[in-house]
This record gives C-alpha cells, sequence and structure tokens, in this order.
C-alpha cells in the first residue's frame, strides 16, 4: 500500500508516482485532443485562432489529425493501463458506491452551511460518480475514434450508416469530456477543496486535512501499519536470541587406544598371526 502518514511532516501520502503519471497523461492528451478535434473545423482561420502565438498551424487540417491520431495513441493506452493495472491489483476505491447520490448531496449542502459533512474515506461519493462517468465517455470517444481511424486508414468505403453512428457518438463525447473537465474546474475552485490541490502534483495532502475530512481513511492506514506480521515458523524468540538454551549434542566416550601404538598396526599384526607357515622346499 502506498499510502503512509509522515508525520513529522504533517503530511500523508495519497497517490503515487505511477498514478500522478497516470493523471498527467490522461489531461494533456485529452486537452490535446479537445483543441486538435476543434482545429480539424475550418474555424482556425475564420475566428483568426492562426494569428495567435504558436498556433499558425491550427488551419491545416493534417498537422491537426496527426496530433489527433498521437494525443489518441497516448490517451487510450494509458486509459487501458489504469483499467488493466489497478483492476489486477484490485483496487476499487473509487468505484462506486451504494448511497453515493445522497452522500454526493450531503456534502455539497455542507459547503452552503447546510448540516455537517460526515467523515469520509480516500475518495469523497462525488468523486466516485465523476470517475464512472468519466470512464463511460472515455470509453465512448475511444471506441467510436477507432472506427473513425478505422475508416481513414484501412476502409475508405466504410458504410455510411456506421460511420454516421460513430461520428454522432464521437462528437457527443467531446461534448461530455469538455463538459465534464469544467466540473473538475468548479470542484477544484471550492474552497473545502483547496487542500486536495497539492496532490495533484506531489501526491501528499496535509495529515490535518486529511484527518478533518478524510479520518476514515486514516484509521484504514493505521490499521494496517498496527496488522502485526504473521509467524512463519514454531521458533520461538527465545530459541531465535539465546542460542545457549538450545539443545546440545550428548558427546559419546571414545574407545580408549593402546599407547604408542596405532589401530593399524594392530591389525595389521593380527593378520600375520592367522596365515600358516610357509614350507621351504
Amino acid at each position: 500500500m502506498i499510502e503512509k502518514i509522515l508525520a513529522q511532516n504533517n503530511l500523508v501520502v495519497r497517490h503515487s508516482r505511477l498514478e500522478l503519471m497516470e493523471h498527467w497523461a490522461i489531461a494533456i492528451s485529452g486537452l490535446i485532443l479537445l483543441f486538435t478535434g476543434i482545429f480539424e473545423l475550418p474555424i482556425a482561420k475564420r475566428y483568426y485562432i492562426i494569428t495567435l502565438p504558436g498556433l499558425g498551424w491550427s488551419a491545416d487540417f493534417m498537422t491537426s489529425l496527426y496530433l489527433h491520431y498521437a494525443a489518441a495513441f497516448v490517451f487510450s493506452a494509458v486509459g487501458l493501463f489504469h483499467l488493466f493495472y489497478h483492476g489486477l491489483r484490485g483496487e476499487k476505491g473509487l468505484l462506486p458506491q451504494k448511497g453515493d447520490a445522497a452522500a454526493s448531496i450531503t456534502v455539497m449542502k455542507s459547503f452552503i452551511g447546510i448540516g455537517k459533512e460526515p467523515p469520509m474515506h480516500k475518495y469523497l461519493p462525488e468523486q466516485r460518480l465523476a470517475y464512472a462517468g468519466m470512464a463511460f465517455i472515455i470509453m465512448m470517444l475511444i471506441l467510436s475514434g477507432l472506427v473513425k481511424t478505422y475508416k481513414n486508414i484501412y476502409a475508405p468505403d466504410l458504410s455510411h450508416t456506421m460511420l454516421l453512428w460513430a461520428t454522432w457518438i464521437h462528437n457527443i463525447g467531446f461534448v461530455l469530456f469538455f463538459l465534464a473537465f469544467l466540473a473538475h474546474m468548479a470542484a477544484i475552485a471550492l474552497r473545502p477543496n483547496w487542500p486536495m490541490v497539492r496532490g495533484i502534483f506531489t501526491g501528499k495532502v496535509r495529515l490535518d486535512y486529511a484527518r478533518h475530512r478524510h479520518s476514515l481513511w486514516l484509521d484504514e492506514i493505521e490499521q494496517e501499519k498496527n496488522t502485526p506480521a504473521a509467524v512463519s515458523d514454531k521458533t520461538t524468540a527465545s530459541e531465535e536470541t539465546d542460542p545457549a538454551e538450545a539443545p546440545q549434542p550428548i558427546p559419546q566416550p571414545e574407545t580408549p587406544q593402546p599407547a604408542g601404538e596405532k589401530v593399524e598396526d594392530i591389525k595389521s599384526a593380527a593378520e600375520d598371526d592367522e596365515k600358516p607357515p610357509q614350507t621351504e622346499t
């Protein structure tokens, strides 16, 4: 578990470096997809976008298309990695739970002074709902985008009906993704959520903030930390640390040997005595 409390620094680790890389790869590639998708429409010259510094290429359809494809590759690859990596690790903290809708209303009411926000886990209920909605939008964009790319590269004579459906789904997904992005920015602008901004960049949030708002999450971290490790053998601590108390082998008495003679010499003499005498002819 990557989460840990850094009490001396008044911090708690909320996200790993890998999770931060996933987040920013999706965010940056998603924004590039938004802008290049817009630039593929004939609006750059019409609205003088090409006059902005660094956007002189925006009226070039092929340049926008290639950038769109490159960003789509990163967007899709990171999305699939996120799905399989965290799915195989059994991480379910962001999946919606029963009662999240009602809890989200309670949280939002507390922002305006109506009621009190209940103790929370690592993620707020509205974060889990937003995660599910964003996952659905990303799936729409990836699947419809694959159909459009397949048509452009391999099948120019693709069924007009299928292409029309893919285009509509892609455009709707584009609008929903843009609205989700605005909602994400609006959530960050809310004062109670300001301490979480630090976690987006460093992976850490203030410990006092986490104790105040995510007490259930801190309880899980502390419980995991205090769980004793299982003993894999039956050896007691005294036997491991005090070898003097371990059982000692019983010494065996040695067979005395005749003084001044070796055992081999005695055996050789006994064999010579048993041989019959030889007679000379």
